[in-house]
């Protein structure tokens, strides 16, 4: 391991064991606040559902056979991966007839995406 490698990797670690109790018992006690939210970022951070979703962002709904196509997928999979996001809470659907429309469940999925994307554009 060269000189350059160990600089690297000890240069982002505290090299001493301390902490602020200010922050920590402000922190501390709200830090659960996230438990289940992981559950929203495991749901989009697989491509094929994160292109649906994002699909569905572009449209008001879109029919299974819809996002199959363009997404280049079966119909099967295409619905196994919108169940996955109706039961995730970001996608919803009606029934009309034999067909099956899948729209974003709220204004907050639109948000998540739209900010997702100017974030993985920026430099």
């Amino acid at each position: 391991m060269s000189k350059k490698t160990k600089l690297k990797q000890t240069d982002d670690t505290c090299e001493t064991s301390c902490f602020n109790e200010d922050i920590v018992e402000r922190v501390q006690p709200k830090i659960n606040d996230v438990n289940g939210v992981e559950l929203l970022f495991k749901a989009m951070s697989d491509a094929t559902r994160l292109k649906i979703v994002y699909a569905l962002t572009l449209e008001k709904e879109l029919c299974v056979c819809d996002v199959a196509h363009i997404i280049g997928s079966t119909t099967a999979t295409a619905s196994h991966h919108l169940r996955l996001l109706r039961n995730m809470g970001l996608a919803k659907y009606r029934k009309e007839g034999k067909l099956v429309y899948y729209s974003v469940k709220d204004e907050h999925v639109h948000q998540l995406v739209r900010i997702a994307l100017e974030h993985s554009r920026e430099d």
